[in-house]
């Protein structure tokens, strides 16, 4: 199986995994003309997709859905509350045509070509959020983003995962003294709202088994956060249960705007 992040943060979220014979799109945060592009790069195509998977309805993980499923006949899975918010959502004018969209339950698992696939419930002050639990070629990868706390849901499925993508959105220092007004600064702390650093890391060492082989850490706040701060509190949380990271398993902050390498899982 192979992951690439092509964006990850507030001005979109994007990310593919493909096995030999599937190819999925995580998110659709950015335009069709970029992903080509992106894809582009590692001698890829959208055509070779099978489906998007769709984690929620806030536009940076959707706005490119409507027209990339439009143009090349994809299908889009998620939930059907996540439909109705995508529905909803004016910052997306192309719509999923309707004969593509595909329902997908909590807790229910089923198949896309290679993948077994179990959407899970994640916290969110959007219409309705799922992580992914992706199985295939003997790995489990899970990403898990735009989470406001964590639930038992959240443990069991990190606690299966050899390959995770969790949010590390926030530093609570910098987000307490940061330029954003309270309400803000409630809601992105709130119970629906977003990961910090600290409470993500210490999820990882509490809940992740020595199967776990990567973590990459995205959706960063630009404003909240700075990728050496993340490393850095990650590493300091990990000591404190004697876990070392690039040892342990390998660590990975993903870029806001860059694209990833290809990983082989």
């Amino acid at each position: 199986m192979q992951f690439i992040s092509f964006s990850s943060g507030s001005s979109g979220n994007c990310y593919l995994l493909k096995t030999e014979h599937n190819m999925l799109i995580l998110d659709a945060g950015l335009s069709p003309r970029k992903v080509k592009q992106y894809l582009s790069d590692y001698g890829l195509s959208l055509s070779d997709a099978d489906a998007i998977l769709i984690t929620h309805d806030h536009t940076d993980h959707i706005k490119g859905a409507g027209l990339m499923s439009e143009e090349y006949q994809l299908p889009v899975y998620t939930t059907e509350t996540v439909h109705e918010g995508m529905c909803r959502n004016y910052c997306m004018p192309h719509k999923v045509p309707v004969a593509l969209r595909r329902f997908v339950q909590k807790d229910t698992t089923f198949d896309l070509g290679d993948f077994k696939i179990t959407p899970f419930e994640v916290p969110h002050d959007s219409s309705d959020c799922v992580g992914y639990f992706i199985e295939a070629e003997g790995v489990a990868f899970c990403i898990i983003t735009d989470a406001g706390h964590v639930t038992d849901a959240i443990r069991q499925f990190v606690a299966r995962a050899n390959y995770l993508v969790l949010e590390a959105n926030h530093d609570v220092d910098m987000l307490n003294m940061g330029p954003y007004p309270a309400h803000l600064k409630g809601r992105i702390k709130g119970e629906k709202g977003h990961l910090s650093n600290e409470t993500g890391a210490r999820l990882v060492a509490e809940y992740a088994t020595p199967e776990l082989r990567h973590l990459w850490l995205c959706h960063l706040s630009e404003e909240n956060n700075h990728p050496e701060l993340v490393r850095k509190t990650y590493e300091q949380v990990f000591s404190e249960y004697g876990i070392k990271a690039g040892l342990d398993f390998s660590l990975t902050v993903l870029k806001r705007l860059v694209p990833s390498e290809m990983y082989i899982l």
